[in-house]
């Protein structure tokens, strides 16, 4: 009988948990309530744990804080998509619960579970019931009660996966969409596999990668690219870095930095401080850094002569930028399609991450765009529901003004840019554009997966189908035909416009065609026409 499991076991647990998701995320990914063809809740869950297994890697030493540390630094920056931020946060909430033990009981495995599902909780704003969210709470509150009476590692850990499987078979009881869909929760599903997982490493049993293929990563890097005033300057050098350091946190870090200058911003999350100081002494500040740990990156910027000086020897990796003027305003937003791109560049959007319905991005993508972008307002389109919550981490872990604006879809995104005036204040700015999200009805149309019964309509896998505004409208064998029933049902008697963005799959000349067939019907309409080149998508569809 095991009555406590030390960081060996611990480690093993985590590595097995993400075996076992990587190895059904294609399962999960199915279990998506729209039968789309780009489901991705268990590509987004297995890519967050990645990440975390990634960062893992680089602790040699079985020490239980240390790992579990990593574990929540590596899940925060990969995470994708909401069950990817949701499944950090569990993540987060475990690390921070087992951090300055030596070894783990059922009652501290059980706390642990329960640190899990209050962070969770408290990451999102509206929790609903019959998800990720329900099967953690549920499974935590079950594990603390059989703590109390089961010190046998395994068979606690074993009950506790079979609570969290019934809790998973509940959730179609507690969201509708899931008992039309005749699925259970994707993200509960995705979380009840790392359950497993962690079991199967303490019976001896733990799971190895079904393939030899790792998912492809982009190594965890962050970068700095704040400008600064030059005017009336008493500290000569902006300098800017970001720590890596177990033996100190961000308050710690500020206290000193204050005698060293001014303009200080600290901002820090599980070992990782980033530092922005305008100092004198720029050599004694990266010196005084570096006894608490390793830099990451570093950038120190003349400001009376406007350009960077590194100091010499400090670090490998440092970076060398040119000046570049600080704007008033810049965004960021996402696009899954070569089309779309080129429209937000048109619209002046300085950074385009590529991304979307076919691939969320993560944390870290923000991280890197926000990085590289000198403004003193940084707006943010989402530009999908189900990457806002990672913006908004980004948005919490940057020390810039960043403003998440909710976009859900492509039409959303170009109507608030409509929106945007450069003379008015960031906050005026932040009410109109999401006040203009409400002008636009939008709609997609794509092909089914899977047979199903949604809305009182059938569908059969391979059927083209029209979804608005989270309810499937229309389905058919034809593009065109579903298209047409789809825009019917969106345009009402204030309709001005319909926009058509059609994908990479539709031709110029059948979107022109259909384009055609729309203003004959839509006399008194606009009916307005780009090549959006999204894949999966045949059109993509705004009404205003």
């Amino acid at each position: 009988m095991t009555e406590y499991i030390k960081a060996k076991a611990f480690r093993e647990m985590f590595v097995s948990g993400a075996n076992n998701l990587q190895n059904s995320k294609d399962l999960v990914d199915k279990l998506n309530v729209f039968p789309v063809p780009d489901g991705d809740t268990g590509t987004n869950m297995s890519l967050t744990i990645s990440y975390a297994m990634k960062e893992l890697e680089k602790v040699g030493e079985d020490d239980i804080t240390k790992i579990a540390k990593a574990l929540s630094k590596g899940s925060l920056m990969g995470a994708r998509g909401n069950s990817g931020v949701i499944l950090s946060q569990i993540i987060r909430g475990i690390g921070k619960s087992v951090e300055g033990k030596d070894k783990l009981s059922t009652v501290d495995l059980a706390k642990a579970l329960k640190g899990g599902s209050d962070t969770a909780y408290k990451a999102v704003i509206k929790p609903v019931e019959g998800t990720i969210l329900t099967v953690i709470r549920e499974t935590a509150e079950y594990a603390v009660k059989l703590a109390k009476r089961e010190n046998n590692i395994e068979k606690f850990l074993g009950k506790v996966v079979r609570e969290a499987n019934v809790s998973l078979e509940n959730t179609p009881n507690l969201l509708k969409n899931l008992k039309d869909a005749g699925v259970v929760d994707s993200g509960g599903k995705g979380l009840t596999l790392i359950l497993e997982g962690f079991y199967l490493a303490i019976v001896g049993k733990s799971v190895v990668p079904a393939t030899a293929e790792k998912a492809e990563l982009k190594n965890v890097s962050l970068s700095s690219a704040d400008n600064t005033s030059t005017e009336d300057i008493k500290f000569g050098y902006c300098t800017e870095f970001i720590l890596e350091s177990d033996k100190i946190d961000d308050a710690g870090i500020r206290d000193i930095m204050l005698g060293y200058g001014d303009s200080l911003a600290v901002v820090g999350d599980e070992g990782v401080i980033k530092v922005h100081v305008h100092t004198n002494e720029p050599g004694n500040v990266l010196q005084e850094a570096l006894k608490y740990g390793q830099l990451l990156t570093i950038k120190i910027e003349n400001m009376r002569m406007q350009h960077e000086n590194i100091l010499e020897g400090v670090a490998e990796n440092a970076e060398y930028e040119e000046p570049v003027e600080e704007k008033e305003f810049a965004f960021i937003s996402t696009s899954m399609g070569e089309g779309l791109a080129s429209i937000f560049k048109d619209f002046g959007v300085d950074h385009v991450i590529e991304g979307g319905q076919t691939m969320n991005p993560s944390t870290e993508d923000f991280m890197k765009a926000i990085d590289k972008i000198h403004a003193k307002n940084i707006f943010i389109l989402p530009n999908n529901s189900n990457i806002i919550m990672a913006a908004n981490q980004a948005k919490e872990l940057s020390d810039k003004n960043i403003i998440v604006i909710p976009t859900k879809n492509i039409p959303q995104a170009v109507s608030a840019l409509v929106g945007f005036n450069p003379e008015a204040t960031a906050e005026e700015n932040e009410a109109n554009m999401i006040e203009s999200l409400s002008y636009v009805k939008s709609g997609q149309v794509t092909f089914a997966v899977r047979d199903t019964v949604m809305n009182g309509i059938e569908i059969r896998e391979g059927n083209i189908i029209g979804i608005a505004e989270k309810e499937l409208i229309a389905a058919g064998d034809e593009v065109d035909e579903v298209t047409k029933e789809l825009v019917e049902k969106l345009v009402d008697e204030d309709s001005a416009i319909i926009t058509l963005f059609y994908g990479e799959d539709v031709t110029e000349e059948q979107a022109e065609e259909l384009r055609g067939e729309l203003e004959e019907k839509f006399e008194d309409i606009d009916v307005e026409l780009y090549y959006g080149g999204q894949p999966l998508y045949y059109y993509l569809i705004s009404v205003e």
